[in-house]
């Protein structure tokens, strides 16, 4: 009889553990310094969890990292979805004129 109920209390404790979904773990909420690769740096958030995540500067623009290793502003396409640029990301003090008229006109801002 112990050895029946010891089976059934093992077997719930299993079924148990096994139907929890896992915790969302937070993407780190600090500013993370990131390398270009021709040595300027760039200042970056990471915002979501590990299913569901992005970049953005430091002043909110998403950004992704390209194929060459280049963190390149997003852009937002007629259907609602974004997609990456050709174009450099820069800390807001680096950033020329035409570069944020750029990102005044084109870019995606996380809100």
């Amino acid at each position: 009889m112990k050895k029946v109920l010891f089976m059934a209390l093992m077997a719930t404790m299993t079924l148990g553990l096994v139907a929890q979904k896992p915790a969302r773990v937070p993407a780190y909420k600090g500013i993370i310094e990131r390398v270009q690769p021709n040595g300027d740096t760039l200042q970056t958030y990471l915002i979501g969890d590990e299913h569901k995540h992005w970049m953005t500067t430091a002043d909110g623009w998403l950004i992704k990292e390209n194929e060459k290793g280049w963190l390149v502003y997003m852009t937002e396409k007629k259907d609602g979805s974004v997609q990456a640029t050709c174009r450099k990301a820069h800390n807001e003090a680096q950033r020329s004129k035409c570069e944020k008229r750029w990102l005044e006109k084109k870019g995606t801002k996380k809100k």
